[in-house]
């Protein structure tokens, strides 16, 4: 997606582990090869969720003469909290997988070379939150969203919830299961989006009604979406209780894609009224030993070739204009057109009151 997990929906794909995805012979542990010669190892540090195709990026070492290798560093926070820990002295070349709630911290504390990358023009400037600078390129978004049951609503003969506002209501009592926003990205998504949603005095009100309405919340996206959620494979395995689960509008795709047939309707459907759009970054780290490697890293994150392969790898959208969804993304995943946000200065500023606060409303 990480207990802050992501977007991903991420999280959802096969994880590939600490792995270099292309032959490399030659090279020490130092990352140089034998004889004292520039590397052609380029290391991208990242959240669990990373995932790419290999014939991909077997692609980027065949244009660039680099091999990529993926160090995997736990969630979001945790991976960028190691990254400001050796600040200068990286454990790798470019970071992946800071998003807009994360990424003032990240900016703060000076990890990111400034690089633009090739191939820029493509991206909307809209996702471009440090334009001026190109401190990050943004890569993706993807949308946090209430997720629904379809057969619980349809053997209840009950609506299923559409926004914000319905999810406090009666009917609704005792079926949500959220992430713990102090642990968990897609929680702190969701409590930003009611954030925006009803200002900066209101959120806690509704947070208020919405735990005397029988929210339960749980540490991380895996125990709530894989265990609570009575719509997904894995809670359907673990006779999960709770129909409503804060996840991704990308999660109806992955229970289609997995599935043994695949259905033609998916299983789940997103409330699009509750959605905080994530778009997530890349950086070339200041200290990187292969800092030509990274470049040409960060030219091919933001390239066709790699856009059109994320959505069915990581679950996410592609920036790039000139990208296409694949046909199952596209079928099965929700259209979200309008989406509750918080620019990334007042998160910066606000995030961790915001968070202690709703830590005592709601978990007291």
């Amino acid at each position: 997606m990480r207990s802050t997990k992501k977007m991903a929906a991420g999280a959802l794909a096969a994880a590939l582990g600490v792995s270099t995805l292309a032959a490399c012979g030659g090279k020490d542990d130092t990352g140089k090869s034998e004889g004292g010669t520039k590397s052609k190892t380029v290391t991208l540090v990242s959240h669990d969720s990373f995932a790419a195709s290999d014939a991909v990026l077997k692609e980027f070492t065949a244009r660039t003469g680099y091999t990529v290798k993926v160090l995997k560093s736990g969630d979001a926070g945790a991976a960028l909290n190691q990254e400001i820990l050796t600040k200068g002295s990286p454990r790798g070349d470019v970071f992946f997988g800071v998003d807009n709630t994360l990424l003032s911290r990240a900016l703060d504390h000076g990890i990111f070379t400034p690089y633009e990358a090739k191939g820029l023009a493509a991206v909307p400037a809209a996702v471009q939150l440090d334009k001026g600078e190109h401190r990050v390129t943004p890569i993706d978004t993807g949308d946090i969203c209430v997720n629904y049951d379809k057969k619980y609503f349809a053997d209840k003969k009950l609506s299923p919830p559409s926004s914000f506002a319905d999810l406090i209501k009666p009917e609704y009592k005792n079926l949500l299961v959220t992430e713990n926003a102090a642990t968990s990205s897609p929680g702190l998504g969701f409590l930003l989006g009611t954030a925006a949603q009803y200002g900066d005095e209101g959120w806690q009100d509704y947070w208020k009604k919405l735990k005397d309405n029988g929210v339960k919340v749980v540490d991380g996206w895996e125990q709530a979406y894989n265990q609570d959620f009575s719509g997904s494979a894995g809670g359907k395995k673990a006779k999960g209780e709770r129909p409503l689960v804060v996840s991704y509008a990308s999660s109806p795709p992955v229970e289609v894609l997995y599935a043994k047939p695949q259905p033609t309707e998916a299983p789940t459907g997103v409330a699009t009224g509750t959605c905080f759009r994530q778009t997530e970054f890349a950086g070339l780290l200041k200290g990187a030993k292969n800092e030509a490697g990274g470049k040409a890293l960060l030219d091919f994150l933001i390239s066709k070739k790699f856009q059109e392969d994320m959505p069915l790898n990581m679950f996410v959208n592609p920036v790039a204009k000139d990208a296409k969804l694949p046909e199952l993304f596209a079928k099965f995943g929700a259209t979200v057109t309008e989406t509750h946000d918080v620019a990334p200065e007042k998160i910066s500023k606000n995030r961790e009151q915001w968070v202690k606060t709703w830590s005592s409303l709601v978990l007291k």
